[in-house]
């Protein structure tokens, strides 16, 4: 065995921006070197006092490796402000690296969750030294990613969680059961933290998508991102539908891009408790790293190039699939029609999903007692699974509330695969002004278990724009669209296709007030009463995207 290489290290070293503030680093060298290439990762997580195993890997391989501070954490000064500082931060660091005596101007980017975020940030810069990005687990839009859904309820518990985790005064304590019941949702940062967080309040000041996100958003200036992207997500992840939408975007301008999709959570690697997707669920992602770099920084040909773009595991089956584009273009619209009874005897599954509309009038109706959330139960929430467990889990113990709708699929006769986007198309109604629907796609096991595949809500007033609130009308009848995420998945044969319809799914998802005033502010909650049509005039429906 080939003894280690004695590298170089460089620690605290200050990396000044262009307002004067000096950010923290941390560089690692092999003793054996001329000028070469660099891998930046920058982390609000903490750099620490000596070189990583995986980072060790690369700087064995022939690259410089900087590790960074962001602004305004651990050792780098100023004030952490991460919805506007990462783009000039991330662009001044690069020139920083490019000047340094050993490094050639090639950088590469890569890192996950934050530090993922923060590569799509310096990717807008348009920084000529930077050449490649390999983001993890980060989607590219702060709205509809790490704050709000892409139906307007704001991401309570996966705010809340991270940011105690991360930034709670020190000594204070308060249980996540406590503070994302906290009253008006607007301070909740207070229980959450033991103070005020300007950037929390910002964020509540703007629950629509409007000027002040389209400013900040990767998404809306996409065109800005000019150099290859490899990224990587999970389908129980918070971001995944983000990082597929994100590729796709990019692969119409250039196809050296690249996305892969495996079974996991926001931390990639932790088995779930009580399933398995086969011992094929995991992949070398330094590996890739490597060639990936390789490839942009050091002008090696890598295979990666030579093979399909898109590589997706498969549930269900557990296996992995390559394809040429995101969505798969063979894929097509699977419609499954809501029929029987949603909820009756409090027994759930009595509502059946068909090929075709029911003919005659049916309604199903609940309660939405905001005081008494439907709880979340698994799924892509983030970011402490000890504290908030996220991923596919059991749901039959939800599906017994009488706020829940059930609706169900006879055993299947053959597979079914399903790939791509999932929606809920409902005809609504409800007492309130405002109000939440939420749509939840659950495979079920012949035993009966039923395994939560992906979920969304969708707050009334956004019906029809996230830019612009329209309060409803009490009592009238509105279609709507429930974004469910995306999924990949194989209903087996004998399995049956399950859609669960309720008003909240909590802390994933804030609750509703019901009030039709600002949900942020509201200091006391309403219920309402929902219904669901379904029949030939109101054709609500399951829209599913299926494989031949």
């Amino acid at each position: 065995m080939a003894a280690q290489k004695p590298i170089v290290k460089y620690l605290s070293v200050p990396v000044a921006m262009r307002d004067g503030v000096r950010l923290s680093a941390n560089v690692f060298l092999a003793s054996e070197r001329g000028r070469v290439p660099a891998i930046l990762v920058r982390t609000p997580y903490g750099k620490g006092a000596d070189i990583r195993p995986d980072h060790l890997a690369f700087v064995e391989h022939g690259y410089a490796v900087v590790v960074q501070d962001v602004r305004g954490r651990y050792e780098s000064e100023g004030a952490f402000q991460p919805l506007t500082q990462e783009v000039h931060d991330g662009d001044d660091t690069l020139n920083w690296i490019a000047r340094q005596p050993w490094s050639d101007g090639k950088i590469g980017m890569m890192g996950g969750s934050y530090v993922g975020i923060v590569q799509w940030k310096a990717a807008l810069a348009n920084n000529p030294h930077l050449k490649a990005i390999f983001p993890v687990v980060s989607g590219y839009d702060d709205y509809r990613d790490r704050y709000y859904s892409a139906g307007g309820a704001f991401k309570l518990g996966n705010r809340l969680e991270w940011m105690s985790e991360n930034l709670r005064a020190p000594g204070y304590q308060r249980d996540f059961g406590q503070f994302v019941l906290h009253l008006p949702v607007r301070s909740a940062d207070v229980a959450a933290l033991g103070w005020t967080s300007p950037m929390y309040r910002e964020v509540m000041e703007h629950p629509a998508f409007d000027a002040f996100w389209r400013a900040i958003s990767t998404k809306e200036q996409l065109d800005k991102v000019r150099v290859p992207v490899f990224s990587v997500g999970g389908w129980y992840d918070n971001f995944v539908q983000s990082d597929l939408e994100a590729f796709a975007a990019l692969r119409q301008r250039s196809g050296v891009n690249r996305v892969l999709v495996g079974p996991w959570a926001h931390n990639m690697s932790a088995p779930f408790e009580n399933v398995s997707f086969g011992p094929d669920a995991s992949v070398p992602v330094r590996a890739l790293q490597m060639e990936w770099f390789d490839q942009w920084l050091m002008g090696k040909d890598s295979p990666l190039l030579s093979r399909p773009p898109v590589k997706i595991f498969v549930m269900g089956s557990n296996a992995w699939r390559e394809m040429p584009s995101w969505p798969p273009m063979e894929a097509h619209r699977k419609v499954l029609y809501l029929e029987g009874a949603g909820k009756a005897n409090s027994l759930a599954g009595d509502g059946g999903l068909g090929d075709k509309p029911a003919r005659k009038a049916a309604a199903d109706q609940f309660v939405f007692d905001p005081y008494a959330p439907v709880p979340t139960r698994g799924g892509a929430v983030c970011c402490n699974p000890k504290v908030f467990p996220w991923g596919p889990m059991d749901q039959r113990a939800v599906e017994q509330r009488k706020d829940v709708l059930v609706y169900t699929t006879k055993p299947l006769k053959h597979d079914l695969e399903a790939i791509g986007s999932v929606q809920a198309v409902l005809y609504i109604a409800s007492s309130a002004r405002d109000t939440d629907f939420t749509a939840k796609l659950v495979d079920v096991f012949p035993d009966g278990a039923a395994r939560n595949l992906t979920d969304g809500i969708l707050r009334l007033r956004y019906r029809n724009s996230l830019e612009k609130p329209e309060l409803a009308t009490p009592g009238e009848i509105y279609r709507v669209t429930v974004d469910a995420g995306v999924t990949g998945n194989v209903f087996l044969k004998g399995h049956r296709i399950r859609l669960e319809i309720s008003s909240s799914n909590f802390p994933r998802f804030d609750r509703n007030a019901n009030t039709g005033s600002a949900v942020e502010q509201a200091g006391k909650l309403v219920k309402a009463s929902q219904t669901v049509y379904h029949d030939s005039a109101h054709p609500s429906c399951l829209v599913l995207m299926v494989m031949p």
